[in-house]
């Protein structure tokens, strides 16, 4: 009888809450209601809308496969999941959970999580869909590496294949320079 009343109680709840269907009419006002909208080259965005925008929960299917689900703002991404389909950067199946660019649509832009199809996991910061700043990658053998990302590379990765021995003067003081840079680069993009 507890499951029956909790049950009740739950899909009660849940039509309280739940926004109306947007109007079948595409040139009307779509303003807190939920839709779905397809477009020619197959895009499909299911999801709530307000003021004629994305607004809110919503899954955005790109044509080449890739799917973003989560939180959208005035039309622009918020932060969710991205996985990747069939693109130029990533291969099939890579997933980013995490903030998302108010200046470029659609890039992984912040904190985030990458989950890459070989096993590796990388935790940090993101700058534009690379990792940039402080993060954690994990990679399928077991290494961590923990410390400082430009550009996509691990900083002390980069200053060995200059040629630099790790532990030496030059090589701390190439670790710091970059560490450095760091800010500095991801300033520069979002002023």
């Amino acid at each position: 009888m507890k499951k029956l009343i909790l049950l009740s109680t739950f899909f009660i709840s849940i039509s309280v809450y739940a926004l109306p269907n947007c109007p079948s009419d595409l040139t009307a006002r779509w303003h807190n209601c939920f839709g779905t909208i397809t477009w020619p080259d197959g895009e499909q965005y299911v999801g709530e809308w307000k003021d004629d925008k994305r607004h809110g929960q919503g899954t955005y299917t790109f044509a080449n496969g890739d799917q973003y689900v989560g939180e959208f703002k005035e039309g622009l991404i918020i932060k969710g999941t991205l996985t990747y389909g069939n693109n130029d950067f990533f291969p099939d199946g890579t997933v980013y959970d995490g903030e998302f660019s108010d200046i470029y649509e659609w890039m992984p832009d912040g904190e985030g999580t990458f989950t890459y199809i070989d096993g590796s996991i990388y935790s940090g910061e993101v700058w534009v869909e690379v990792r940039h700043g402080k993060g954690i990658l994990t990679l399928p053998n077991g290494e961590i590496k923990d410390g400082y990302f430009r550009s996509g590379f691990f900083i002390p990765d980069s200053c060995m294949a200059q040629g630099l021995k790790k532990g030496s003067f030059d090589f701390n003081l190439c670790v710091l320079k970059l560490i450095e840079d760091v800010p500095s680069t991801m300033r520069q993009i979002r002023k």
